[in-house]
């Protein structure tokens, strides 16, 4: 079994390489290619991955290179974590829309917007160049925003499916809660990627008795905690959102804090800086304690899980991926692409039946996904009009005004990522 991950240089792919290593049985890889633009990142990279592998006893070869045709010959499945303009890039996602009062955030909002229109091209072209050399292989999005580029993906016929951690990451703490091991919990999750609920906490499978009432009247104030929303809302709710949520129900709080304190994108590249010189260490051979800090967490487990279903029908029986809707969200449109419970092998994922949706969470949900689809187009064809009009539809902007102001800062930073600008 053959793997690639595109964006190998990245600071999270130590991660990555230790849950390839530690769920070896799982997912059996034989050849680990690691391709990256930047061969400085990459010469950090190939051997701490060695490293980690040789420590955990793992017999894989690990190879590096900045060719992506050559690394993706012959894969079985290709991982994709890049970030295109990198951290001076997020900075500007995550500052600007201040300016206009709009939360400046990395995959929603105007910064969303911005992250899709750099992105979606520079995936597209990478998936056209596997299709050419390798059709078979699976593409599993982990770039943000990965519901759109996942959308991106399956509107052009590639077989691709989306990834994130904030599912494993409600599954681990809830178990941990519950005092239960992971495998045990299965969540109804639904809504789109970093807009969900977790509408019931099931022991056992899809079956199972929901014992999220139970989690909601004795842990409320250490999850609403977690969330950084008062847990009179969570009860109100009765459900359990995604920290993302904070953007859309307490925007105006948010928006005073960023403004208050240094970005995330800042504290990132700070430490990223420190991992990098921590990667460079030539007897260290595991991931560092800090990388824990930078985000991430659980994805190599969830990566894992996702590739040996697709490639070998094992992994968990059921998980939560971003596919498209095909009729299980009755109030979205098919090709919308949802964040939902599926049952996944090697004919890719089919999304389990979702109870009725609370009208309060499905008129969000669409809300969104009505930007989202506004959004592909203005990353597809480009051209001012498109990006305000995926703006004014967004409901963190939604006034003219904004739109237009956004529209033009929007541009003018990202100009050398548009091919239309």
């Amino acid at each position: 079994m053959k793997l690639t991950v595109v964006g190998g240089g990245s600071t999270y792919t130590p991660e990555l390489i230790d849950g390839f290593a530690r769920l070896r049985d799982t997912l059996p890889i034989q050849e680990l290619v690691l391709t990256d633009p930047s061969t400085d990142r990459l010469d950090l990279m190939g051997p701490l991955a060695r490293r980690i592998f040789a420590r955990q006893g793992h017999p894989g070869r690990i190879t590096t290179t900045a060719d992506l045709d050559a690394a993706v010959e012959g894969a079985d499945a290709v991982l994709l974590q890049l970030r295109v303009g990198g951290q001076a890039a997020r900075q500007q996602d995550e500052t600007w829309p201040l300016e206009c009062g709009c939360v400046g955030q990395e995959t929603t909002g105007a910064g969303g917007l911005a992250k899709a229109l750099r992105t979606v091209p520079v995936v597209l072209d990478i998936a056209e160049r596997v299709r050419r050399t390798n059709p078979d292989a699976w593409l599993i999005d982990f770039t943000n925003p990965v519901g759109i580029v996942t959308r991106a993906l399956l509107q052009a016929g590639h077989k691709a499916v989306g990834l994130c951690n904030v599912a494993i990451g409600f599954q681990r703490r809830f178990a941990a809660l519950l005092d239960v091991a992971p495998s045990e919990i299965h969540l109804d999750h639904v809504g789109l990627n970093h807009l969900t609920w977790e509408t019931g906490v099931r022991l056992g499978g899809p079956d199972g008795k929901d014992v999220l009432p139970e989690l909601l009247a004795k842990h409320s104030e250490s999850i609403a905690t977690d969330l950084h929303l008062p847990p009179t809302l969570i009860n109100r709710l009765g459900v359990v959102p995604s920290y993302y949520l904070r953007y859309f129900y307490a925007h105006d709080e948010v928006v005073r804090e960023l403004r208050t304190k240094p970005s995330r994108a800042a504290e990132v590249a700070a430490m990223e800086q420190e991992l990098l010189h921590l990667y460079s260490d030539p007897t260290l051979d595991e991931k560092p304690a800090l990388l824990a800090r930078r985000g991430g967490a659980y994805y190599s487990e969830a990566a894992v899980d996702l590739a040996a279903a697709l490639l070998s029908g094992g992994g968990s029986p059921y998980q939560v991926v971003n596919t498209l809707n095909r009729g299980t969200l009755p109030f979205l449109p098919d090709d919308a692409v949802i964040e939902i419970q599926a049952a996944v092998d090697r004919n890719g994922p089919r999304p389990l039946p979702v109870a009725p949706v609370d009208p309060l969470f499905a008129g969000l949900t669409a809300h969104v996904t009505t930007y989202e689809g506004l959004a592909l187009e203005a990353a597809l064809h480009g051209g001012r009009d498109r990006v305000f009009k995926a703006l004014l539809a967004h409901p963190l902007i939604a006034q003219y005004e904004y739109a237009e102001t956004l529209t033009d800062r929007l541009i003018a930073h990202n100009r050398e990522h548009l091919a239309w600008a």
